[in-house]
């Protein structure tokens, strides 16, 4: 594998590589795509516990009196909601209808908030908000000394439980707490990550990741704790629906369309605000779906979605067989006259229109 000589670097990579990890360049770092495989780590973090190396997202913190108002202006939910120890998922919406990117917000007092943002866009959020810093917010982006782990699975607080004096099974889904973890202070740990199977995404200093990772690899030997990579991280996020930045929303999608009009408050003004309403208030010409093939067939992104005419109707944004579900699966952007659960659509795999049928998501339930 040909490696380009500008990719960014996690701290444990090395690790991982070691550890028989898959590495591929992803959104500018070296990253692990898997190390058992696919199905098997899926599996794994569905019905027992696994771990992600999920460093390559970027961090911002913000500080001052004013730093509230700030996150206010520049994202889509209503972050005066939050107390100390609460998350809460949003949106940046830019000036054109679109996103600029999706992010976590962390409430750590009235006037320190930490902002994750995707990888692949932690220099675009930096200059977007920014420049929308107008009353001298603090801001330092800690993206590059910093190391997140996300354990992931409905036994993630048996297997870490054991590292730290935080109460992990009393946390309550998008709370989080900062303590003692591994023997190293000041750890962040989030009852958060992006897979519908429950667990802890954690945060710390890189000079700490290997004292980390190892304590908890070795606890987790007790729990049959599995190593994951990105694949099995997708092929999860989108059992659950949830939206991927570069597939299912970017610069040209907006939240309305994508279906994120729960994080959309118009309780206060924010970036492009009075559009957006406009939008919800007289709806919108395409709609994000799930869908579910009805016959054999896998959807992948950018494959043609049509009516049974064969016109075409939409595209996929992401695809996969679910290993859950056992069949194919996929989200898009349809006219929405074909939005509604039930309805009939056809993926063009290659010469052959395959039958598939719009669904209410998650596509994976819980039992």
């Amino acid at each position: 594998m040909e490696v380009s000589e500008d990719l960014k670097h996690i701290r444990l990579e090395k690790k991982h590589a070691d550890l028989g990890a898959k590495m591929v360049p992803f959104a500018g770092y070296l990253m692990p795509l898997q190390y058992t495989g696919l199905i098997d780590e899926h599996h794994a973090v569905r019905n027992n516990v696994g771990m992600f190396d999920v460093s390559h997202m970027g961090e911002f913190i913000l500080k001052g009196e004013k730093a509230l108002d700030l996150i206010q202006r520049v994202t889509s939910n209503d972050a005066s909601k939050l107390t100390d120890g609460k998350v809460q998922y949003s949106c940046l919406p830019n000036d054109k209808g679109g996103i600029v990117d999706d992010l976590l917000v962390y409430r750590i007092n009235d006037d320190k908030y930490m902002l994750v943002v995707n990888a692949s866009n932690i220099d675009k959020d930096w200059d977007w908000i920014s420049k929308h810093n107008t009353d001298g917010v603090e801001m330092e982006n800690i993206s590059d000394n910093t190391s997140l782990l996300a354990v992931q699975g409905p036994n993630a607080a048996k297997a870490l439980q054991a590292l730290t004096d935080i109460d992990l099974s009393g946390m309550k889904y998008y709370t989080f707490e900062i303590g003692t973890f591994a023997g190293v202070k000041d750890v962040l740990v989030s009852a958060t990550g992006y897979t519908g199977a429950g667990g802890f995404e954690i945060y710390f200093n890189n000079d700490d990741a290997e004292k980390i990772f190892d304590a908890i690899l070795e606890e987790g030997k007790k729990h049959d704790l599995k190593l994951a990579g990105l694949a099995a991280r997708d092929t999860l996020r989108l059992e659950m629906g949830f939206c991927l930045y570069g597939n299912d929303i970017d610069d040209t999608t907006s939240p309305i369309e994508a279906g994120l009009g729960w994080i959309t408050k118009f309780t206060k003004e924010f970036v492009n605000s009075e559009a957006l309403k406009k939008q919800k208030e007289q709806g919108v010409e395409r709609k994000l779906v799930g869908f579910e093939i009805t016959e054999k067939g896998i959807p992948r992104q950018g494959y043609d979605l049509v009516n049974a005419q064969g016109e075409k109707i939409g595209t996929v944004t992401s695809g996969t067989m679910s290993p859950s579900l056992n069949k194919g699966i996929g989200m898009g952007y349809v006219k929405t006259e074909y939005a509604k659960p039930d309805t009939e659509i056809f993926v063009q795999i290659r010469k052959k229109q395959v039958p598939a049928k719009v669904v209410k998501l998650p596509f994976y339930k819980s039992k």
